[in-house]
């Protein structure tokens, strides 16, 4: 006889909304710890996972042990794949400037104008975006902000553009870790594949955001210079916002959500310095005025074009490494379903062996002979199987009205060493190093980086890991359907508040990954109680998300950080709080749009 833990969604009171209300607990105490208490991230995320582990097995009756095998595999999947992507692309970014690239690429784009508007548009929209394709978290914010401020910028000022700027490349940040972390949250609610979830997500957020890509650069130049300093620089902004969102468009729908931003972003910043070759603004309006020299300062020669396009090779090679890593997979996705170590589990039960391996045990998933495909493992975790009649059964339940019968929620863990793209960017970094090392850069510098990489992560990646925990523990105790039961409720206008709600993630959290975790498998699930589609709406929790990244707290203080501002977050904020809830606003219609009249937009 099977142990099986059947979800149920109204366990306090009999009522679907008092049993959400309990259950958003987790989510109370994230808000409070942040925003009132004022503690870290990392201990937030600590007090929420504790908490959603308690409600889910005091309230929702879910047994200890399969509470514990959810923790845990939750804190797994956050370690890997979702830190191992961060690692990897922080310490290439790190590794850039250790080499000296990315100050090279720094000083090649404030070389290319002096008008203010045209530096808006390359630094904070182009450069910010390639900075938070690479690395993200916070990093777009400071560096943007830092160099707008140097190059003459007020200060207030500059931190307003660069918050303002990192927004349409949020969703696709950090080697699209966002979407890579939703994809894998919402693939068992769907009864999906992690891959073919993914794509679909990168699609859907890829005909999304394309519409803000275009508006933003417009954005930037009129809160700097107004709609006459617009109409100066009009070609300059379409091209920057039209370049950007085609390949962004383009990539997402095509290649998946790792490159989207970087290609999109080199794709900005050089068909911006082919304009400035053959055309210049016809006003003067916006034109920085020269800072005084230091005179303790050491002028730096101008970087040769052979070293401009050295550094450029270097981010090039990202691209490449990524782009033929995910070539290589292609070809295994598309010609065999996706790699499960179901069958060889069923096989030896059916042959009556005794000694057949736990459920749990990793075996290596079969190749088919018809594509290369790189090696992966499919576990299915400790704890959360048992044998029944010689095969695996899982031992959670779903029930309706969230499915329409009694459907067994597997617990899955995939291990793909190999296939994974932060390995892909960490090899990407080992030989852009060996590039570096011919040019003279000194051996220690690849230690270094690695050493600085893992002191500035150290706490991240816990709250990651944490994070991963309570929404793993939500999604398998019911927590999760008993919050979407209630905002059902809302009916027609739910893909408007969908990316209301994606945006208060964000404010809350500072990370689209952590709003993605916690209220991506919410949105997906209100959307099948509904009869919308799951796709669409977790979706707009990513692209709605990237609005409320430049109000929350955590973004704020790297933005006032960056200009030398520390004390003034409160002016930064009044300053970008109604360009957050009008973005958002627009989100919230065009994901209405999306649902109810251009459906053809929803990836099939």
């Amino acid at each position: 006889m099977l142990n099986l833990f059947q979800q149920v969604y109204d366990p306090v009171s009999g009522s679907i909304l008092a049993s959400a209300l309990v259950a958003s607990l987790p989510l109370i105490v994230i808000a409070l710890m942040l925003t009132v208490l004022r503690r870290p991230p990392w201990q937030a995320a600590i007090a929420a996972a504790g908490t959603a582990a308690a409600l889910a097995w005091g309230v929702w009756g879910m047994p200890a042990g399969l509470t514990l095998a959810a923790f845990t595999q939750g804190m797994a999947f956050g370690l890997w794949p979702i830190s191992w992507v961060v690692f990897s692309a922080v310490f290439f970014y790190n590794l850039s400037v250790a080499g000296g690239d990315f100050d090279v690429i720094r000083r090649s784009l404030a070389r290319l104008t002096t008008d203010r508007r045209l530096l808006a548009l390359l630094v904070a929209f182009g450069f910010g975006a390639l900075v938070e394709g690479i690395a993200g978290f916070g990093a777009p914010v400071a560096i943007t902000a830092s160099m707008l401020a140097g190059l003459g910028f007020e200060p207030i000022s500059a931190a307003v553009l660069a918050l303002v700027a990192n927004t349409a490349p949020v969703a696709f940040g950090s080697l699209g870790i966002p979407v890579t972390t939703l994809g894998g949250l919402l693939a068992p609610i769907l009864g999906r594949d992690v891959e073919s979830t993914t794509r679909a997500l990168s699609a859907m957020v890829g005909r999304q955001l394309p519409f803000f890509s275009v508006i933003i650069p417009a954005y930037l130049v009129v809160l700097l210079s107004g709609w006459r300093g617009l109409a100066g620089v009009f070609p300059a902004v379409l091209v920057a916002g039209v370049s950007f969102a085609v390949t962004q468009f383009v990539v997402s729908n095509t290649l998946g959500p790792e490159l989207t931003d970087i290609m999109a972003a080199l794709c900005s910043i050089g068909a911006l310095a082919l304009l400035l070759r053959v055309w210049r603004p016809g006003d003067s309006r916006g034109a920085a005025v020269p800072l005084p020299p230091d005179p303790g300062a050491s002028p730096v020669p101008p970087d040769s074009p052979g070293r401009v396009a050295r550094a450029f090779t270097t981010y090039g090679i990202l691209v490449v490494v990524v782009l033929i890593g995910q070539i290589g997979n292609f070809g295994g996705i598309r010609q065999m379903p996706p790699p499960v170590n179901v069958t060889a589990l069923l096989r030896c039960g059916q042959a009556g062996n005794v000694q057949c391996p736990e459920p749990w045990a990793g075996l290596p998933a079969a190749v088919a002979p018809q594509g290369f495909r790189f090696p992966v493992w499919d576990f299915q975790w400790p704890g959360t199987y048992a044998w029944s009649e010689g095969r695996p059964a899982p031992l959670i339940r779903r029930a309706p009205p969230v499915t329409a019968s009694v459907t067994a929620y597997p617990l899955t863990y995939r291990l793909d060493f190999l296939a994974s793209a932060g390995t892909l960017v960490f090899l990407a970094a080992v030989i852009a190093f060996a590039v570096m090392r011919v040019r003279g850069v000194p051996g220690s510098a690849f230690a270094s980086a690695l050493r600085a990489t893992a002191a500035q992560l150290r706490l991240p990646v816990v709250t990651i890991a944490f994070i991963l925990s309570i929404a793993t523990v939500m999604n398998y105790s019911g927590m999760t359907s008993s919050m979407a039961l209630a905002l059902a409720s809302t009916g027609r206008l739910f893909p408007f508040f969908s990316a209301v709600l994606g945006m208060l993630g964000v404010f809350l959290t500072g990370s689209d990954t952590s709003s993605n975790t916690l209220f991506g498998p919410l949105q997906a699930t209100t959307a099948r109680v509904s009869g919308l589609d799951p796709i669409l709406m977790g979706a707009t929790n990513s692209s709605g998300g990237v609005m409320g990244k430049m109000i929350s707290p955590q973004n704020l203080s790297v933005g006032a950080a960056g200009v030398g501002a520390v004390g003034r977050e409160g002016e930064i904020f009044r300053r970008v709080v109604g360009h957050s809830l009008l973005l958002t606003a627009l989100m919230g219609l065009l994901a209405m749009l999306q649902a109810y009249v251009f459906t053809w937009m929803v990836p099939g």
